[in-house]
């Protein structure tokens, strides 16, 4: 059941300081731009929130780290859980996660709106805010149907655009810190344990992509040796960005304005120097950095569906490619995403990228519990190597680590969250019954059936 990627001339593999960037870029996305004013309402405890996180993250790039040791093939959660537990556990962590991709991309467009609304109006109605969403959401789509040339140039200068206004914030902010600003420690009524999990919770969503340098270990040179040291300095350098970053914000703009802010680096920068000209800077970069973040994700988003249409675990249709990209995964995901933040304006919900954060946070902890499970199944069960006894409690103390953490984050998503989470994985599993009926029928017709079923002759 293994799975591996067919080798092409133009594939490069890349070494640990390339895997490390990879990791780093991907968990920093657009969400940092908006989640200061995300967590304010719950105090500086959310800063605590941050490094209880970091350690969560640490341990699970651990795990993935000793996974990729075991089975180093392109896939990360999906490889693991499939490799473990068979076919039904892979699809469930690859229909999460692809779940996962497309609601981070409807939040991240809600999240690029309100660094538009500082150069354009669009707050006013909803309208006007929807229609802006679904603008941010399809001209990264309409980027990835031109090929992946385009992704990557897009890539390139969206990358170097999004550090300037974080560090810019993040060291600069030191000099105009006001403790006066930082509001109160807890400023909910819920206890101490319940703060910091809820806040950890919409948190979570800064860290996705931690599993970046295990999903593409294929791609990666000696990736027993490199994929979990990636992963670790990955997450270490985006943790001292976002807590130096929102540390800053906490201390340069006042605790009542930050709550209800829109564009938080914005009113940071305006701070700082006073005026509208950083402030209006700040909110251009931030908006290209959103833009190029799902610029990637969209086209990580049509590639999980693509690998698991290719083990025939998803529908065939998904594999089909043009200029090396799925073309009917990014047309999906695009309008799955605007349908989700339509129905999420519509429906009146009063902080929407809240609400979407907050499901990310669910599905994105159902294809972590399962890597962490198929860890523990394979010490457990010995495998065909012999382990030494220290390592073995090292690992089986990390596992129990990351299994707590991402239950944890379940149980800080919130009900609401779990509700539209747990719709989703139902939807899943009826996905998977078509498939797994249609497999059987296939496998009984015939060799050329099957290989049509597979996929093979897909790619255009």
């Amino acid at each position: 059941m293994s799975t591996h990627d067919e080798p092409s001339r133009h594939a490069r593999s890349f070494g640990l300081p390339v895997a490390t960037a990879l990791v780093m870029g991907n968990i920093i996305g657009g969400g940092i731009f908006l989640l200061p004013a995300s967590v304010a309402p719950y105090g500086t405890i959310s800063l605590v929130a941050f490094a209880v996180l970091t350690a969560g993250a640490i341990a699970l790039a651990l795990v993935f780290g000793r996974l990729a040791d075991r089975h180093p093939w392109t896939g990360g959660p999906y490889v693991y859980a499939r490799e473990a537990f068979g076919d039904f556990a892979g699809f469930l962590a690859a229909w999460s996660y692809w779940i996962t991709t497309w609601v981070s991309n409807a939040a991240l467009a809600v999240a690029a709106v309100g660094y538009l609304d500082v150069l354009v109006p669009v707050h006013g109605s909803t309208p006007r805010t929807v229609a802006a969403v679904l603008v941010v959401q399809w001209l990264p789509a309409v980027t990835n149907l031109a090929g992946t040339r385009y992704v990557g140039a897009v890539q390139l200068v969206s990358t170097v655009l999004k550090f300037v206004p974080l560090l810019l914030v993040a060291i600069g902010g030191l000099f105009f810190f006001d403790v006066a600003n930082l509001g109160p420690f807890r400023a909910t009524g819920d206890s101490a344990v319940g703060a910091v999990s809820a806040s950890a919770a919409i948190l979570l969503f800064s860290y996705l992509g931690v599993e970046s340098a295990a999903v593409s270990a294929g791609e990666v040179r000696e990736p027993r040796r490199n994929v979990g040291r990636a992963t670790v300095l990955g997450a270490c350098g985006a943790a001292v960005i976002y807590l130096l970053g929102t540390l800053s914000v906490f201390g340069t703009v006042p605790h009542a304005a930050l709550i209800g802010s829109t564009a938080p680096f914005t009113q940071a920068v305006n701070a700082m120097f006073g005026g509208e000209w950083g402030g209006t800077a700040v909110a251009v970069a931030a908006l290209v950095s959103m833009t190029g973040a799902l610029n990637g994700w969209t086209l990580l988003s049509a590639q999980t569906p693509y690998a698991a249409a290719r083990d025939g675990l998803f529908p065939r249709i998904f594999v089909r490619k043009r200029r090396g990209v799925p073309t009917v995964g990014v047309l999906v995901t695009v309008t799955l995403a605007s349908l989700l933040t339509v129905y999420n304006y519509t429906a009146g919900t009063a902080r929407v990228f809240e609400v979407l954060v907050l499901v990310t946070t669910f599905t994105a902890t159902v294809p972590y519990l399962l890597a962490t499970a198929a860890q523990l199944y394979f010490l457990a069960s010995g495998g065909t190597r012999r382990v030494h006894r220290a390592r073995l409690v090292r690992d089986a103390a990390l596992v129990t680590a990351a299994a707590a953490f991402s239950l944890w984050l379940v149980a800080g998503a919130g009900y609401a969250a779990v509700y539209q989470g747990v719709l989703f994985l139902f939807v899943g599993v009826l996905v998977y019954a078509w498939m797994a009926a249609r497999r059987t029928r296939v496998t009984a017709s015939g060799p050329s059936d099957r290989a049509t079923a597979s996929g093979i002759g897909g790619d255009s």
